[in-house]
């Protein structure tokens, strides 16, 4: 695949990496927000969120080979809604919004939600 091939795809590596640069202009957690680790012990998944006045983005990452399940509980954090907002991920489908309790990742997948109070 060349550059006028991935730039006419919108599913292309490189407009995936647009997307996700993109959201760090223009959503103020994950330019400035604070960050918090929500499963530091998981070697397969990075998960945490960005903290940001009243408002939060959750980051969620498969770095393993094997589809996994992210489980986590919000309510520690503050955060009573259990849905998302999808701003990008890699999941061919996906609900809109997506349920907090716990999310399913295909390998080497990745899911970034807009949380709000």
């Amino acid at each position: 695949m060349n550059l006028a091939d991935e730039l006419k795809d919108p599913d292309s590596i490189l407009n995936f990496y647009k997307r996700v640069l993109a959201l760090l202009h223009n959503e103020p957690a994950l330019a400035e927000g604070d960050y918090v680790a929500l499963n530091e012990s998981d070697p397969n998944i990075l998960l945490y969120l960005r903290r940001y006045k009243d408002g939060a983005a959750i980051v969620v990452l498969n770095m393993s080979g094997k589809k996994q399940i992210a489980s986590f509980d919000l309510g520690r954090q503050g955060f009573s809604n259990l849905s998302a907002e999808t701003l990008v991920t890699t999941f061919k489908a996906h609900p809109q919004p997506v349920s907090l309790s716990s999310v399913s990742l295909e390998l080497f997948s990745l899911y970034i939600g807009k949380i709000r109070k």
